[in-house]
């Protein structure tokens, strides 16, 4: 599945990716087995994140975690289809990730994939939005929270994208 998208800055020179293709468009519900089996594609590969240098690792529990966590189930409307149409773009959500932030873990299921805490960065993606008549009328942006876990063998794992949620500001304009 080809999926176009075009990184750009916006206005106080951020970057966002900008999807061009919806997967998901409409009010269907998502099949939500079918984004896990697509995003089972990124298990093995790695993204540096510009800003940091940091290499984050796709685990083979990132899919899961995804499709089926917490902040997945209380997704609703937009926020719900701009995260499921994410897929497509998570090596360029990684590149572009900004303000990292570091927390211990408290969690013990986590003591070995986390041992060395979790990390945070901020990331923005852009979705199309057309008229009744199939025309593009804007692009609306979208905030995205990406968690990264520290495994005990020292890698980066992306592990969740969490708390998508559609930016206020005013859209991109064609």
């Amino acid at each position: 599945m080809d999926i176009h998208f075009d990184i750009i800055k916006d206005t106080e020179n951020n970057q966002i990716v900008v999807i061009n293709d919806l997967l998901f468009k409409g009010r269907r519900s998502v099949d939500w087995d079918a984004v896990e089996l697509y995003l089972k594609e990124y298990i093995g590969k790695c993204a540096e994140i510009t800003e940091t240098a940091d290499i984050i690792y796709i685990g083979s529990d990132f899919p899961d975690e995804f499709t089926h966590s917490k902040d997945t189930r209380t997704l609703k409307g937009a926020n719900l289809y701009a995260k499921a149409n994410s897929i497509g773009i998570i090596k360029e959500l990684l590149e572009i990730a900004t303000n990292k932030s570091f927390s211990e873990n408290y969690e013990k299921k986590h003591l070995n994939d986390a041992k060395y805490g979790w990390y945070r960065y901020d990331t923005r993606f852009a979705l199309p939005v057309y008229d009744n008549a199939g025309k593009l009328e804007r692009y609306n942006v979208f905030t995205a929270r990406v968690l990264v876990r520290h495994d005990q063998d020292g890698k980066l794992y992306l592990y969740d994208i969490l708390r998508t949620k559609k930016e206020t500001s005013r859209p991109l304009e064609q």
